[in-house]
């Protein structure tokens, strides 16, 4: 058995209009997701989900992160939606709460399938997103460009575009291709967590055409993994912190509910365990038979 996180920062479900939303502007099928609408794949469940937990103001990126990864609600514990990255309020939330080092002390085999830059180990930025605190509060290990080269490793630009404008030698990736990759990530682990946040910057940028370009390859990545996997044996549970990516009339996030799509096994019942963003990972951990 099997679980993969598919996290996509900033895409909430917003209204069906392709003047603002990219979801029905792009060509896209599964994606196709707005409030109040079915889900367009028959094998998918939809949950709507909320990201706003209660707390005023718009949610955000680190606290929204942290509610997924620990579940807990991050911004209700903290006072307020924050921002960007992991502070140390949000650290102590996930110091022994993360799904990573749940699975991991639970015997199960849990990883960050993202690779990192020799950069980014050498020289760390001072302040550190959700994902890689929680990847090193478990005492995971991070996968590199050497992974990547592998196969063994997905870069959050899946076609490894960003990394060969930065210099680094990395031959371009199809989004098909990264697809099978990280299936064969998913299948040799108890837990994997995918990050990709090319949605949020889209978002931010407010520009139709990378959005759009971003939405149909990410699909396309979505369809592959979905083909490559065993959904007899493994779940996908696909979901964002905040929406943002679904209007671009606006420059922020929104308070829209997020969509969390889950495919394969155990689908239907993690979905029914599911409200908010602090409900995934308990849904997770029961789904894999583990105590929360």
């Amino acid at each position: 058995m099997s679980v993969l996180l598919f996290f996509v920062d900033g895409v909430g479900l917003g209204r069906p209009d392709p003047e603002c939303n990219p979801l029905f502007r792009a060509h896209v099928r599964r994606l196709r997701l707005a409030e109040g609408r079915p889900v367009p794949d028959p094998a998918a469940i939809l949950v709507p989900t909320d990201a706003c937990l209660g707390v005023p103001g718009l949610p955000q990126s680190a606290t929204g992160q942290t509610s997924i990864l620990a579940g807990v609600n991050a911004p209700a514990q903290v006072g307020q939606h924050v921002s960007g990255h992991c502070t140390p309020s949000l650290a102590a939330l996930l110091d022994g709460r993360s799904l990573f080092h749940r699975v991991r002390t639970a015997g199960g085999r849990a990883t960050f399938a993202n690779a990192y830059t020799p950069h980014y180990l050498k020289n760390p930025p001072r302040f550190l997103s959700v994902t890689t605190v929680a990847t090193a509060g478990a005492g995971l290990r991070f996968r590199t460009l050497d992974d990547l080269a592998r196969g063994d490793a997905v870069f959050h630009d899946y076609t490894n575009r960003l990394l060969l404008a930065r210099g680094y030698h990395a031959p371009p990736v199809t989004p098909s291709e990264a697809g099978a990759r990280l299936a064969a990530i998913v299948q040799s682990h108890t837990f994997t967590m995918y990050e990709h946040f090319l949605t949020d910057l889209a978002g931010h940028a407010q520009d139709m055409s990378s959005a759009v370009e971003v939405l149909e390859n990410l699909e396309a990545f979505l369809d592959a993994l979905l083909e490559h996997l065993d959904l007899s044996k493994s779940l996908v549970v696909f979901t964002s912190d905040h929406g943002n990516l679904e209007d671009l009339s606006v420059r922020t996030h929104t308070r829209n509910a997020v969509p969390t799509l889950l495919w394969g096994a155990g689908a239907a019942n993690v979905a029914a365990g599911i409200r908010d963003l602090s409900d995934v990972a308990p849904a997770i951990l029961r789904h894999l038979g583990m105590v929360y």
